[in-house]
């Protein structure tokens, strides 16, 4: 079993910055007992499972003071892992009642509520706004994710979506809608998972 110490040596988190995850993580399990946040299964599993595969997007930040924009944050992954670890802007967007309730009790317990903006409502209903890096965990195919995203992105914007085995597959298909720039690295917590990192990202003409 995976555990918090490991979490530690693999993302290199200060003791103070562990201490909010843990808070985070025993609030979720709390949580859980009431509304389905993450899937059953995955709690004894919560530290590589969630925490470890949503802070593994931490060193991929382009810079320290980046506006981040979390599509579909649910229980928090990647979004408030990102905030707690010291992304500095994030916002999170997440239309179910019971999750943005959670998420905000989880902001005030850990302290993030200062750097952390809850957007209640569906993506489509966010009012545009360029940020740095938009995150998205498990929400929706590539070529969706890129439409919902293109209100956010100006020059220099990043794409940072953690996908499972269907990601080459995804790609074929949205290269024929979009250009952009890829990068793909390997999950640290799923043998078939990929991190899609996108840059440079337009809209094909036609």
């Amino acid at each position: 079993m995976f555990h918090v110490k490991q979490f530690q040596e693999l993302t290199g988190v200060t003791a103070e910055t562990l201490g909010r995850l843990q808070l985070y993580a025993d609030l979720l399990e709390k949580w859980q007992k009431k509304i389905n946040l993450v899937g059953p299964a995955t709690i004894p599993d919560l530290w590589q499972r969630h925490m470890l595969d949503s802070a593994q997007l931490f060193p991929l930040l382009p810079k320290p003071d980046c506006r981040i924009m979390d599509f579909g944050s649910g229980a928090g992954f990647p979004g408030l892992v990102l905030a707690i670890m010291g992304g500095p802007q994030v916002t999170l967007v997440e239309s179910d009642g019971r999750k943005c309730a959670f998420l905000a009790e989880a902001m005030r317990v850990t302290g993030t509520d200062a750097t952390v903006r809850l957007e209640s409502r569906r993506i489509e209903e966010v009012a545009p706004d360029c940020v740095d890096v938009v995150t998205a965990r498990a929400l929706a195919p590539l070529d969706k994710l890129l439409g919902l995203a293109e209100p956010f992105l100006g020059d220099g914007s990043v794409c940072l979506f953690l996908k499972g085995k269907k990601a080459d597959q995804e790609l074929t298909l949205t290269v024929k809608n979009w250009m952009m720039q890829v990068s793909k690295i390997q999950s640290q917590t799923d043998p078939s998972g990929t991190i899609l990192k996108l840059e440079k990202i337009a809209r094909r003409a036609g």
